[in-house]
């Protein structure tokens, strides 16, 4: 087969691949990027080859393994330019003196064991052609890395990048990337001259040059900005200017006697940060490298991973002392230093986590090292371990250290309304959790909130909720300067939909949310509980069920939300002033009629038909006795406005499709059938839904014990579950 169409066949297999398995750590709340480098390695001898070496040989011939790497440099390159570019200024504006002793204790720590390890290793995994300093310089090196990209991402999905303890990481991250290439590139020298002194022509060499492009270049790039600034946009012709740079500085570099990678580093990092240059020029960037060259680099250090090599208990040892040296030598450094600055212990351990976080940075340093022929394939092998477990890690360790509640607490740009209410600490508030899937046609769906939480009288609150969701791990917009721009963007939308609310006195119980989410549902549901919300309330999104089946974002929150939750299918009915409930005595309506009582109260001019049908010779559901002693608490002036009617007919769907043609709103439980059929409202609900005259709200309850109507009834209420 010709050797062009062989590494085609190879690029469809590694992005197939690659995407695949990276959603599936997607799914497990892992970086996509860990998934990738699983699968580059599941391509290599570690997995494939060794299942089915004759087609794996047939695939991946070695002719091919040159295309691939010039393939994956390539996709370096550019991504390097990616991390200068978003190696923003504004990451070094807080707390810099504490992030430059916490970021450079937490390198000199680890360097420093590492350092101590190779004296261990270097007799058993390396060989006399490497000179030890190369060996120590690089083994140190790969355990000080923390991949700011990756760890950025984290602290944007966490939603830390507006805490105390996310800004310090990104500080942090951002001193010790800095720091990092630098040792990097010297040890890059040392090893290509086999000495320290032979080293200091290309040391000087390489300061020359970063002294020339961030004076000299900066000046020439600053011109860009100018351009942008004028023109709004960047050209095809500018565009590749750019890249020629990019391509030219790595050129640069690498005659220097460093590497490739620093250039290109170095051009993005000297790059104006005007924010919407900076975002065109990464998004018309990122997707072919992040999809198709990035996944080909994956897969050609997964060929050149053997995890086959690790074949004695003794080199799993070697291994795991690698592993336990890297995760504390870093941690520590890190914990410490912090505690010395001041930082209180759990947010010192978490930082301390999240720097451990090595990702594709380590994969980078690994591949220079190995291609130099600093480190052998086995140490290769056993520090891509390294790197896989500490990435892996940082995730489940960070919740464990920081939980979701404590990042609620930390919020640095938390609104006055939220001090207030914490500050407050009223139990008795009622509240209503929104999620708001499009603020600008969602009005009807915040008004009927405000409907049913607020009364004048008692304290209430209303928070529309709007999830951000990023699909992809390393894309810019996942970067905290661009999803704070986001969140400012959202929020002012929200804002702007509270101001359409009427009647304009009501609007001071609506307090927006915004937040990062890489999964809605389970955003919500966690929400749900942090807000301790009585009522989540959805929108339906679109005209009617399709197939009798509730699926989507909307029935994954009503299967796993802890509270009560509502439905909204808005039929663009603006009136509340008629209700009705259908009754027939099971939880789900229990709900309904009480939302109905609540709105009742609410507002004086509503009024509520509650419609109970029953075939021929059939006995009617009462009302419980816990609804009815509930309704007798009722004021006088809310009991006049209730009627109950009883109508008996062989279809009750019928019945109800009819009286909602006379109403404003149907507030329906979920049937009986609710959770025997995944993702179901049930037969009864699913076609009310779709034939149902007026809008309507389908009720789904979560616990007997929570009250809609206490905080509107008053201590003289008696104990009921409602």
């Amino acid at each position: 087969m010709h050797t062009v169409v062989l590494v085609l066949i190879e690029v469809l297999i590694v992005i197939g691949l690659s995407r695949l398995v990276g959603l599936g750590f997607r799914w497990i709340k892992q970086p996509l990027v860990i998934g990738e480098i699983v699968a580059g390695i599941m391509l290599g001898p570690s997995l494939f080859g060794l299942v089915a070496p004759n087609l794996a040989s047939t695939l991946f011939p070695p002719e091919t393994i040159p295309f691939l790497n010039v393939l994956s440099q390539i996709g370096l390159i550019f991504f390097m330019f990616l991390i200068g570019l978003e190696l923003n200024p504004k990451y070094l504006s807080g707390n810099l003196e504490i992030a430059i002793l916490t970021s450079h204790v937490s390198i000199l720590v680890p360097f420093s064991l590492g350092t101590l390890l190779a004296i261990l290793l270097y007799p058993l995994v390396s060989n006399a052609s490497v000179s030890f300093t190369a060996f120590a310089l690089f083994l140190g090196a790969a355990m000080s890395i923390t991949a700011f990209p990756v760890l950025a991402r984290i602290i944007t999905e966490n939603n830390l990048h507006r805490t105390r303890l996310g800004t310090l990481a990104l500080t942090c991250a951002a001193v010790d990337d800095v720091t990092a290439w630098c040792l990097l590139a010297v040890a890059i020298a040392v090893a290509r001259t086999g000495s320290i002194a032979g080293a200091v022509p290309t040391i000087i060499g390489s300061v020359v040059y970063i002294a020339l492009m961030v004076t000299v270049g900066r000046w020439f790039l600053q011109r860009l900005a100018t351009y942008y600034r004028r023109t709004g946009r960047l050209s095809q012709l500018v565009l590749a200017y750019i890249y020629m740079g990019v391509v030219t500085s790595a050129l640069l570099t690498e005659l220097i006697g460093i590497h490739l990678i620093f250039g290109a580093f170095l051009l993005g990092a000297a790059m104006p940060k005007n924010a919407g240059l900076v975002r065109e020029l990464a998004i018309k960037t990122e997707d072919f490298v992040l999809i198709f060259l990035l996944p080909i680099f994956f897969a050609y250090s997964g060929l050149r991973t053997q995890i086959g090599l690790l074949n004695k208990p003794e080199l799993w040892g070697l291994c795991l002392a690698v592993l336990i040296v890297a995760i504390a030598g870093k941690y520590v450094g890190t914990y410490v230093a912090a505690r010395v600055s001041g930082i209180s212990k759990r947010e010192a351990s978490a930082l301390g986590w999240l720097m451990n976080t090595r990702g594709l940075t380590e994969l980078i340093v690994l591949n220079i090292g190995l291609s130099l022929g600093v480190i052998s394939p086995l140490l290769f092998t056993m520090l891509v371990i390294m790197a896989l477990v500490t990435t892996f890690m940082t995730s489940p360790l960070l919740e464990w250290t920081y939980p979701k509640h404590l990042i609620k607490l930390d919020m640095v740009e938390e609104s006055k309304e939220e001090a207030d209410d914490k500050s407050t600490a009223n139990n008795e508030q009622y509240r209503i959790l929104v999620p708001v899937a499009n603020p600008s046609t969602q009005k009807g769906l915040v008004q009927l909130a405000v409907a049913i939480a607020v009364n004048h009288q008692h304290p209430s609150t209303i928070k529309p909720l709007s999830l951000i969701e990023f699909e992809e791990d390393y894309a810019f917009e996942n970067t905290p300067v661009e999803a704070n721009r986001l969140i400012a963007e959202r929020t002012q939308q929200l804002e702007e939909l509270i101001e359409r609310l009427e009647p304009p006195e009501i609007r001071a119980y609506v307090h927006p949310m915004v937040r990062i989410s890489s999964n809605v549902a389970r955003t919500t549901a966690q929400i749900a509980l942090l807000e301790q919300a009585d009522l989540v309330l959805l929108g339906w999104h679109r005209p009617a069920f399709s197939k009798n089946r509730l699926g989507g974002r909307v029935g994954q929150i009503l299967t796993s939300a802890p509270v009560d939750v509502a439905v909204f299918v808005d039929k663009g009915e603006e009136r509340l002033e008629s209700l009705l409930v259908p009754y027939s005595a099971n939880i789900h309506d229990d709900l309904a009629l009480v939302l109905a009582l609540r709105m009742l109260v609410n507002m004086e001019n509503c009024r509520l038909l509650i419609l109970q049908v029953v075939a021929d010779n059939q006995v009617k559901n009462e009302l419980s006795y816990e609804l009815r002693g509930l309704m007798a608490e009722l004021p006088q002036n809310v009991r006049s406005r209730i009627d109950i009617k009883v109508v008996e007919a062989k279809e009750p769907l019928q019945a109800v499709v009819a009286a909602s043609e006379v109403v404003d709103l149907t507030i329906a439980g979920t049937s009986r059938a609710w959770g025997i059929e995944r993702q179901t409202l049930g037969r009864y609900t699913d076609e009310l839904a779709i034939h149902c005259r007026s809008s309507l709200l389908i009720t789904r309850r979560y616990s007997q014990v929570t009250s809609h109507l206490t905080s509107v009834l008053g201590d003289s209420q008696p104990s009921v579950n409602s």
